[in-house]
């Protein structure tokens, strides 16, 4: 079977280094091209290896070069759209990172899918395999409780709150449940903001501190218990298993697929 080709773009970013490793450490990916926004140099060495592959910030050329079956992107939302319109244009399927996107981006891409039906596209708020089934778990528990909320927690950096993955989750708690949460109202804020922002009765606090890659905790209340479902990502590999099953899973899924439960068959 001949192996699967890759573009990392945004290979230097944190995310990029480690899709790089994890697609350099399976033998049925190979690493052929790798894209970032400014470039010095014509050629990315390999880490670990003594091979390079073109680098480029020019990504229609690049692509036409290197010919990749599918192109890895988790950059910002404001250049993704650039990069996928490119990916149509050379005909190389994607996996999509980044979350932020728009309601127009989306259409966009459903539109571009529907038009381009030998093209493959998978989008997912999160990669993390234990992301994933949190979510699934706390869509089942949203039968069964009428109040609940969410805490997410990141790293400082992290430009967005909530995160893509805290609306994603609340979203589906949502229409598994069929209505909104209960929302307890508090009769005197003293200090504004304290009680978060609100979905539908569903309350989302967003934390930024160093020390947290990636953590979200759902929390349940009924009469007499409370039920707490929480995943932590400890480092970025927690993602790699997600994305690499997605690079595989993309050249055989033809139009949009979004959220990384569908390839789990949840």
């Amino acid at each position: 079977m001949e192996a699967v080709r890759v573009v990392v773009n945004g290979a230097l970013g944190k995310m990029g280094r480690e899709v790089t490793h994890a697609v350099l450490s399976d033998s049925e990916l190979k690493m052929v091209g790798a894209g970032e926004q400014s470039v010095i140099q014509d050629y990315l060495q390999l880490p670990g290896t003594t091979k390079e592959v073109p680098f480029s910030s020019d990504l229609d050329s690049l692509l036409l070069k290197c010919k990749p079956n599918v192109i890895v992107d988790f950059t910002i939302a404001h250049s993704i759209m650039n990069t996928f319109r490119i990916a149509v244009k050379r005909q190389v399927n994607m996996v999509i990172g980044t979350t932020g996107l728009s309601e127009e981006n989306i259409n966009e891409i459903t539109e571009s899918c529907q038009q381009n039906n030998q093209l493959g596209i998978i989008i997912a708020p999160n990669f993390s395999l234990g992301a994933v089934l949190l979510k699934h778990l706390a869509k089942i528990t949203s039968r069964f409780f009428d109040y609940a909320e969410i805490v997410e927690m990141h790293h400082e950096k992290k430009i967005d709150a909530p995160s893509g993955t805290a609306i994603d989750t609340a979203k589906a708690m949502l229409h598994e449940r069929g209505k909104p949460f209960i929302s307890t109202k508090t009769e005197k804020e003293v200090i504004r903001n304290t009680r978060g922002g609100e979905l539908e009765g569903l309350t989302i606090h967003s934390m930024r501190l160093p020390g947290f890659i990636a953590s979200q905790e759902v929390v349940f209340g009924g009469l007499g218990q409370t039920l707490k479902i929480r995943h932590d990502s400890i480092s970025r590999e927690s993602f790699m298993p997600g994305i690499i099953l997605a690079i595989k899973e993309v050249v055989n899924r033809k139009g949009l697929t979004v959220g990384l439960e569908t390839l789990l068959n949840l």
